[in-house]
């Protein structure tokens, strides 16, 4: 089915027109129809990077990440995830070669790609799509199912290989990110080719949920597909899709002998406490959010509200990161039966178990972490939401790559040590190529290629302002009027914020700007008048009047140097304290240190003067911390495991501490988020 047919089959079969089709809202998440969502988005090219922080990192994605991730899908040497669909296609001939999974891995890359065009219109980014897309659409059989490890097996005659054989072999996950990176290649090029197969494909899913087991279901593991499906339901408007959005929820309610890994031991209504594979858990979450913004369904929406509190409560890190437990077990000390007790693996722990050199924190968690926290901003409106994306986002999400856009993690501790007598499986050194699980790098490009698309939403009232960077927006309010303005600050080294509108609308609006919530003494100020506004930490001050071109906004958010310590049942960082100004966390690396020394030895006084100032690493500008701590003279440990406290009292030294996600970045070293404090008490000397 080509490209007119395609969608003429959509139009009749929906009674929708091909003009309303090519004309329907171009966001990334598309909520402008979702009767439950506060917050619309605006579209994918409505905001363009000018200057500062995120410009530079989307250039760094456009320039090194998005081609040189290409290069690598592309290289069977490095790696078989382009080849396999060349080979599902009959273009090529061989084996699948890596993981399951591979397939949706290689659609979060073309995802990126689609994105950076939806702001570059780079015609030779829109080409190598086109003959990627061309390669794709062959590779999938005629009733819509898509899956290279299974149509690789058929095609060289495998026997009894067939879909949902494997229940590890992440079908529905590779369909998943298709769907997505099908609806958002359509909106950076109103190209249909791409969403045909989607198309084909969430029919398949839709046939295959109606008639499958409960049992059968459960190979839905890693659901991208509950977002997937949603949004191919607010993409075609075909109701089929939201009933497969709702039946993929109510369907985990029947499986039987289900598991915490999987977030289906017992039914999601019923679920409290974030559990299990972190990435599934936060896949999902995202997913039930999505429904809940079609469906206004509140017994899915009180499970979410109160598994979000029990993650912001008691599971997450001061970097945003999530998932703590490489491998674990749940429940933990409920049950006395062996037979109750299971294995849990890269998951979120017990309450306040949130290890720093074992933490595993795996990067695509910590993308779910955001995607499911922009769902619950869209569907609330609540500046919460948007105060975690943003932790996430200037600390986990960013650690998971190199300055340059070379290297990548798929783990990110917050202490990194070469003293540990044991080896961990992942690697502490970032990897141009992660050959036996390359999920993360994909996820992590698509994400910073999308991130301009977080900064505003469209409300009844008017504009709401996220997040801050220097960028330039131009767009539409809800009933059609245009709205034009440009960002100005250094943010988040600064919190100067500048915001000048350059075309308005002749009727008043509100321009709504989020305090963020570690903010004390926020001011605005409107054309040079200090405003008598209140701004409340946490919460969005609405600005409402008649605007005309040249009225400026500014916003001063102080951005002092804090200490931050953790609830005392985190055992691991008891009686220690992080560094973190605005809303980025920093670290202590050992190139920051005296040469003998080690960061273990270094003690953070509770008064200690943090001055802020340029660093450039990578060609990268950073604002580091310098100031005069203090060093434990601490004589070598050897075979001991525990000693008397030696007698001699710290002495000064001075430290440099820069930005979590710029760990890495020089010669190898050692990294600690967390340090001893000391309150400035000593204990007496013997006489």
């Amino acid at each position: 089915m080509n490209r007119i047919t395609g969608i003429i089959f959509i139009s009749v079969c929906l009674n929708i027109s091909v003009q309303d089709i090519k004309t329907q809202d171009r966001s990334l998440v598309n909520t402008s129809e979702s009767k439950h969502a506060l917050l619309g988005s605006v579209d994918m090219d409505d905001v363009k990077w000018t200057k500062g922080f995120w410009a530079e990192h989307f250039r760094v994605c456009k320039d090194s990440m998005v081609p040189g991730m290409w290069k690598k899908l592309s290289d069977t040497i490095v790696s078989h995830s382009f080849r396999n669909f060349e080979i599902a296609s009959g273009k090529e001939e061989g084996t699948h070669k890596g993981p399951p999974f591979s397939d949706g891995d290689f659609y979060k890359w073309f995802e990126s790609a689609a994105s950076v065009y939806s702001v570059t219109k780079d015609k030779e980014l829109d080409r190598l799509m086109d003959e990627i897309i061309q390669v794709i659409v062959k590779s999938q059989r005629e009733d819509g199912y898509i899956h290279t490890p299974v149509i690789i097996g058929q095609l060289n005659k495998r026997p009894g290989r067939k879909e949902f054989q494997e229940r590890l072999d992440f079908e529905t996950y590779n369909m998943g990110h298709l769907m997505t990176a099908a609806c958002t290649h359509y909106r950076a090029t109103g190209k249909t080719a791409l969403l045909d197969a989607a198309v084909k494909a969430t029919d398949f899913l839709y046939n295959y949920y109606k008639s499958s087991s409960p049992e059968l279901a459960r190979n839905a593991i890693c659901p991208s597909h509950y977002m997937g499906v949603v949004e191919m339901y607010r993409t075609t408007g075909n109701p089929k899709y939201l009933e497969l959005a709702e039946n993929l929820i109510n369907i985990r309610d029947l499986v039987k002998n289900g598991t915490d890994h999987n977030q289906d031991r017992i039914p999601f209504r019923q679920q409290k406490k974030a559990v299990g594979h972190a990435v599934r858990a936060n896949y999902l979450y995202a997913g039930v959010a999505d429904v809940y913004a079609e469906t206004g369904d509140d017994s899915i929406m009180d499970a979410l509200k109160l598994i979000w509190d029990d993650v912001v409560q008691k599971k997450i890190y001061i970097t945003g990161a999530c998932g703590a437990l490489y491998d674990g077990v749940s429940p933990d000390g409920t049950s006395y039966n062996p037979a109750e007790i299971q294995q849990v693996h890269q998951a979120y722990g017990r309450d306040y178990q949130l290890p720093n050199i074992t933490a595993h924190n795996e990067s695509c968690a910590n993308i779910g972490n955001i995607l499911w926290n922009w769902r619950m901003l869209l569907v609330t409106g609540e500046a919460r939401y948007a105060d975690l994306m943003e932790l996430t986002m200037y600390n986990s999400l960013l650690a998971g790559v190199s300055l340059d856009g070379n290297g990548y993690f798929y783990t990110n501790p917050l202490c990194v040590t070469d003293d540990i007598t044991y080896t961990l499986r992942w690697s502490k050194q970032r990897e141009e190529y992660i050959s036996y699980c390359n999920c993360c790098p994909p996820n992590t490009i698509r994400t910073i290629s999308e991130i301009h698309n977080y900064f505003y939403n469209i409300s009844d009232k008017g504009v709401h302002i996220n997040l801050y960077g220097g960028n330039a927006l131009s767009t539409l309010l809800k009933d059609g009027s245009e709205l034009q303005l440009t960002q100005l600050t250094g943010y988040p080294w600064d919190g100067d914020i500048k915001i000048l509108i350059e075309k308005a609308p002749e009727k008043e609006f509100s321009v709504f700007l989020r305090i963020p919530g570690w903010c004390d003494k926020a001011e605005i100020w409107v054309n040079q008048s200090k405003s008598d506004l209140i701004c409340v930490p946490g919460e969005y001050t609405e600005i409402r009047r008649k605007w005309v071109a040249g009225d400026e906004v500014e916003l001063i958010i102080p951005m002092p140097v804090k200490l931050i310590e953790a609830h005392p049942l985190v055992e691991e960082t008891r009686n220690q304290v992080a560094v973190k100004r605005g809303p980025v966390v920093y670290c202590l690396e050992s190139e920051d240190i005296p040469e003998t020394k080690s960061i273990f030895d270094i003690i953070i006084p509770s008064k200690i003067d943090l001055r802020p100032g340029m660093l450039k690493i990578n060609s990268s500008e950073i604002m580091c911390l310098k100031g005069e701590a203090l060093l434990s003279e601490n004589p070598e440990w050897g075979s001991l495991l525990y000693r008397e406290l030696p007698g001699d009292d710290p002495v000064p030294v001075n430290i440099r501490l820069i930005p979590y996600y710029a760990w890495g970045n020089r010669d190898h070293s050692e990294m600690t988020v967390w340090m001893p404090l000391s309150r400035g008490i000593h204990r007496q000397k013997e006489e």
